[in-house]
């Protein structure tokens, strides 16, 4: 998998993805840019996945935290559930601490979310916390970058 910038047949894409059950709260329904954090991911250069990095990556009402570098991602909703979670993030993480240099790494997970947070648990993040915002009870996971 690879991480590349996103393009404009891309964000389209993005924008008609349609989660099923409580997951459409992923849904992003609107053209998303570069300028807002975006990127693409892809697997033998078809799209799969999209990340965001730092502001954009954040939940709203999240503290930045100097030297922790924020990360959002989601998978192309046929995608979900095919075992292919860890090889993503894993591809996203890598871009992400080559691109930005962080010391930490710190991704929020809808407490419900239990494919998420495996992944996330299998990478070697740690709960921190959980904070409750409009969308549900995020947890707080943190590792070394």
């Amino acid at each position: 998998m690879e991480v590349r910038p996103l393009t404009s047949a891309d964000a389209e894409a993005i924008s008609t993805w349609r989660y099923r059950g409580r997951y459409s709260t992923y849904d992003i329904g609107e053209i998303v840019t570069p300028a807002q954090g975006y990127w693409a991911v892809t697997h033998e250069g078809e799209l799969v996945g999209r990340c965001s990095f730092g502001t954009e990556a954040r939940v709203p009402g999240v503290d930045e935290e100097e030297g922790t570098l924020d990360i959002g991602y989601g998978m192309r909703p046929d995608l979900v559930g095919q075992g292919m979670g860890r090889a993503f993030v894993t591809a996203i993480l890598d871009f992400g601490v080559q691109e930005f240099s962080p010391q930490r790494l710190r991704v929020l997970v809808l407490n419900w979310n239990e494919r998420s947070r495996k992944v996330a648990d299998a990478l070697g993040f740690e709960t921190k916390e959980t904070v409750s915002r409009a969308e549900g009870d995020f947890v707080v996971m943190t590792r070394p970058a």
